[in-house]
């Protein structure tokens, strides 16, 4: 009955525009305006949230599916929370309402799989749901105007570098990049010009701004944000692949929807629209 009332007031509204002693210019667009206002809020109300917990080098690629998605599916509104893979697990873990997780690492996904020997979590993925969705590169970034003549990770422990950005050990990008400096043998000699970040939009963002050199961040982080890769480090010297999983949380109330946008993520438009991030679909 609201809904009823308020779609009544909003057409009286819509039709002060051509009634209301003919209103022009400025007048009418804001009339005009404040309908559609309502009439989209009144929209947003009659569709069902779909909660999605994901990554935020994903940040870019995903908010563009959003708009395909709903296209194809108008009575879905994608809901997204992006951070570090480690934070949106404990958050899953803690109670936090979500329907699909989508991380920078196995790691925290096998921590949610009832089928690991890695999960530490009551509440958990349905593991027939889960996949392996895209694939990223670890790479040496700095500002694409930097004046440092920084051009290998083997320059981070020369007089080139002062200052680094990382992610810290709880963040994917922080493991994977701890891992390569360690197998490089220049992890004790470097961990006085570090920063660490909480995800690696904040490494990021530390790079474009110039607080630091240099950072480690994802390529896709780097595309995104216009700076430039000077190294991509060898796959050899990590101790694992840079892999996305996603998958359904089992306790989901929205299990329809959910397995719809995972059918999604493996279509050609949003594979099309993830190669444009820079993501390749994993193997």
């Amino acid at each position: 009955m609201k809904r009823y009332i308020r779609i009544v007031a909003i057409s009286l509204l819509c039709g002060l525009i051509f009634v209301g002693c003919g209103a022009k210019g400025n007048d009418a667009k804001d009339v005009k305006d404040e309908a559609k206002t309502e009439l989209d809020q009144v929209n947003r109300e009659d569709k069902k949230d779909l909660t999605v917990f994901a990554a935020a080098s994903m940040t870019e690629s995903l908010t563009e599916i959003k708009d395909e998605f709903e296209k194809e599916n108008p009575g879905v509104n994608l809901v997204f929370n992006f951070d570090s893979s480690g934070t949106l697990k404990s958050q899953i873990a803690e109670g936090a309402a979500c329907d699909v997780f989508i991380s920078a690492a196995s790691k925290q996904m096998d921590e949610l799989d009832p089928t690991s020997d890695k999960k530490d979590s009551d509440l958990e993925i349905d593991p027939d749901s889960r996949f392996d969705l895209l694939e990223n590169e670890v790479t040496l970034a700095v500002k694409e105007d930097s004046s440092k003549d920084i051009m290998s990770f083997e320059d981070l422990n020369t007089d080139l570098v002062d200052t680094i950005a990382l992610g810290n050990a709880d963040v994917p990008v922080g493991q994977y990049s701890e891992s390569l400096l360690k197998n490089m043998g220049i992890w004790d000699a470097i961990k006085g010009k570090i920063t660490f970040g909480s995800n690696v939009k904040e490494v990021t963002s530390w790079i474009s701004e110039g607080a630091v050199d240099c950072g480690i961040i994802y390529s896709t982080d780097a595309k995104a944000a216009g700076l430039k890769i000077v190294a991509k480090a060898d796959p050899s010297l990590l101790d694992k692949k840079v892999i996305y999983p996603a998958a359904v949380l089992k306790d989901s109330k929205n299990r329809e929807d959910a397995d719809a946008f995972i059918s999604f993520l493996n279509s050609d438009k949003a594979r099309e629209i993830f190669e444009k991030y820079g993501f390749k679909q994993a193997e």
